[in-house]
């Protein structure tokens, strides 16, 4: 039996995207088709392949081990074919399209949603598609164009640029510090109840004198009564005066400002873990001809980054 022909670009990016959504459904309601369409492609994508690609249940879908393989380098092919339209058309065009961001929880309600709106308005022919998660994901495989990343970043292949700074603040709610008392030197900590993220290494943090900025940090055993796994939950933990917390910058300007916080030990640099440069970072996969959609993008939220974290 002859096999019918399989128009592989559109069921590979019908592939990528279920396998992403969890659901046929999801797939057509975004892509403007019916669901018996999406069907289609995959059952001849599978056909011609003569695999399965999903495991199909009444809960959705789920990769078969060759439905992985082939997410990995289909992606990877896709990409590829991207970046050559983008860089035969894209060169002088201005922004348009929709922009796929991946953004950490709660950095982006704070600091990348309530611009959203001047962003849009900026670039009119624009559609924004933005995932709020704590999880670093793969840009390609998720097809995502920007990321913002915080912290030291990894070695990647990755493109990253600098969009602001990123410092850790002592910080301890004003009626915890009358009750236990304020810190005067680095080793009053051990007599403190200290809330640390549930991703550190072991119940420690890091400090050096903020005048000498070449020195080694010293490491400062330390121990508390609770963990979390979110810096806007250790922020509440801390506004409700469980213990002193190492937050990020960004996150407690104003409750430092509006005296619901207090800087503890001011005169030293605080870190979780010595390494690299600590920043806010736009990252993106490497491109020959990088879309304007993207270049806008980073370029506007630098802007915003600059005014409002300086």
């Amino acid at each position: 039996m002859r096999k019918q022909v399989v128009d592989y670009f559109t069921a590979l990016r019908v592939f990528l995207r279920s396998a992403q959504i969890g659901s046929f459904s999801g797939v057509a309601a975004e892509q403007g088709m019916e669901v018996s369409t999406v069907s289609r492609h995959i059952s001849r994508l599978e056909a011609d392949l003569d695999v399965a690609l999903f495991n199909r249940t009444t809960r959705g879908l789920h990769l078969t081990e060759a439905g992985t393989l082939m997410q990995e380098r289909a992606s990877r092919i896709l990409a590829d074919l991207d970046n050559a339209r983008e860089e035969v058309t894209l060169h002088n065009s201005s922004p348009r399209g929709t922009l796929r961001i991946n953004v950490p929880t709660a950095f982006g309600r704070r600091h990348v949603m309530p611009h959203m709106s001047a962003f849009l308005t900026s670039f009119p022919e624009i559609r924004v598609d933005v995932t709020l998660t704590d999880t670093t994901v793969d840009l390609i495989e998720s097809g995502t164009d920007v990321a913002i990343r915080i912290g030291a970043l990894p070695d990647s292949t990755l493109v990253a640029k600098r969009l602001a700074g990123q410092s850790r603040i002592l910080v301890g709610a004003p009626g915890y510090i009358k009750h236990a008392g304020l810190p005067v030197c680095p080793e009053n900590l051990t007599d403190h109840s200290c809330l640390f993220f549930t991703v550190q290494t072991g119940n420690a943090w890091y400090f050096r004198p903020g005048i000498r900025p070449d020195a080694p940090f010293e490491k400062l055993s330390v121990s508390g009564i609770l963990k979390a796994n979110d810096s806007e939950a250790l922020l509440e933990a801390t506004l409700s005066e469980i213990g002193l917390a190492l937050l990020p910058s960004w996150l407690i300007g104003e409750d430092i400002k509006a005296g619901r916080l207090v800087r503890v030990l001011e005169q030293f640099e605080w870190v979780l873990a010595p390494g690299a440069e600590r920043a806010i970072w736009a990252v993106y996969p490497p491109k020959k001809v990088v879309a304007s959609k993207v270049k806008s993008f980073i370029n506007f939220m630098a802007c915003q980054l600059k005014d409002s974290l300086g």
